[in-house]
């Protein structure tokens, strides 16, 4: 079918609040072409488990598209239009199914070498839709923090390269109770400005159980739900004809109560945490690797005032096999390669905090746990330089923040 040929009924599956959504958007939905239309329904379908800025981003995107005159609207599409999509798509359940008609959507576009040309029409879709919404200013500056190096006694080689040209390195820096001093400056922040999923706390470890008003998520807490998950990869891996895009579908399709999760879970943050671990590659048996994404998976979604992140040691690569079963209780850690690893992660964290609102404001600041090496970015201090000063932590971030 064709999106002009939407009813009301089509989207009783929906949940609660996405189905809300969509009634009062209907109008706007039958006028947009079907290469669009389900794009835009991947998102609205997973509304009652989108972070606020999400719903916000869609809200207004669909406020947007329902203020074009017809001319505009014209406009818009014209790129969209030009696609010509077979039979099997305009039959496909694509109401239902936003997500898995994408991948084909996206398949069929690049058998037939109209891939580029989509990129390039979704481009400036999102161009003109950017120009056209416009934030409301924040409570408070974003603040970034990494902790990196747990379990380093000593480590002799150049920290922080990629961030040194864009900030100040201190290397007097008192650690003493730093990281419970960190926690209590994000939770200061969080009961200040008690913004709803708007202060984090990410741990690659076993958390420390500090910072009331912080969304708090580790690597340890959801360690029963990685083992199931990981029971489930097993399960299916073994399957004919089951191969790695077809796992990677499968996946996606996971809910909660698929992994029997707690029902009493917040289900924002619940759906959040099986997303870590099944969209992401590595996230189930790396903790290096599952603190880094979930950085970046709060930084994009959830957009946050304050993110703490702490990096814990990684068990050693093994072979694949062995690391998907987890038949070795035995293994063995590896601090200095965390190191390396949450190193350049603390660049990359930076990297996506900056392309948030406000980043002209925005601060960040990664210690090396344990020892005197940190840095801070800040508008408020210079760039590429060295400071001898002796501070804790606390007066670290107050520096920061300016």
């Amino acid at each position: 079918m064709l999106p002009r040929e939407l009813q009301p009924a089509q989207f009783s599956a929906y949940p609660p609040q996405a189905g809300k959504l969509v009634a009062a958007h209907l109008e706007v939905l039958r006028e947009l072409p079907l290469s669009f239309v389900p794009g835009l329904l991947r998102e609205v379908i997973e509304y009652d488990y989108k972070f606020p800025a999400e719903r916000a981003a869609v809200d207004g995107e669909l406020t947007t598209l329902g203020g074009l005159s017809p001319s505009e609207r014209t406009d818009w599409f014209h790129g969209f239009e030009q696609f010509d999509l077979p039979a099997q798509l305009e039959h496909f359940d694509w109401i239902n199914s936003p997500a898995q008609f994408t991948e084909k959507l996206s398949a069929y576009l690049w058998s037939t070498h109209q891939l580029d040309a989509y990129r390039r029409t979704a481009e400036e879709y999102g161009t003109r839709l950017r120009s056209s919404i416009h934030a409301d200013p924040l409570p408070v500056a974003r603040l970034g923090i990494t902790v990196i190096g747990q379990g380093v006694a000593e480590y002799d080689e150049l920290l922080f390269k990629n961030l040194r040209p864009h900030g100040t390195y201190f290397n007097q820096i008192r650690p003493e109770n730093g990281l419970e001093a960190l926690l209590d400056v994000a939770a200061a922040r969080a009961k200040s400005h008690p913004v709803p999923y708007g202060h984090w706390y990410v741990d690659g470890g076993s958390e420390l159980h500090r910072g009331e008003g912080l969304t708090r998520i580790s690597y340890q807490s959801i360690e029963p739900l990685r083992t199931s998950l990981l029971k489930y990869m097993q399960g299916r891996i073994g399957r004919p004809g089951m191969g790695p895009e077809e796992l990677r579908t499968d996946l996606a399709r996971l809910t909660p109560s698929d992994l029997a999760m707690n029902r009493s879970l917040d289900p924002v943050l619940s759906r959040f945490q099986l997303k870590i671990l099944t969209e992401g590659s590595g996230t189930q048996i790396f903790s290096t690797t599952f603190a880094q994404w979930t950085t970046r998976e709060v930084l994009r979604r959830a957009q946050p005032l304050t993110l703490l992140v702490r990096f814990a040691p990684r068990q050693r690569q093994r072979p694949m096999n062995e690391l998907l079963s987890d038949t070795r209780s035995d293994s063995q850690v590896d601090p200095v390669g965390s190191l390396v690893d949450a190193d350049m992660a603390a660049y990359y964290q930076w990297i996506n905090q900056q392309r948030l609102t406000g980043d002209n404001r925005a601060a960040f600041l990664v210690w090396f746990e344990g020892h005197a090496q940190a840095l801070v970015v800040a508008p408020t201090l210079p760039r590429g330089t060295t400071s001898n000063s002796a501070l804790d932590l606390k007066q670290l971030v107050a520096l920061a923040a300016g």
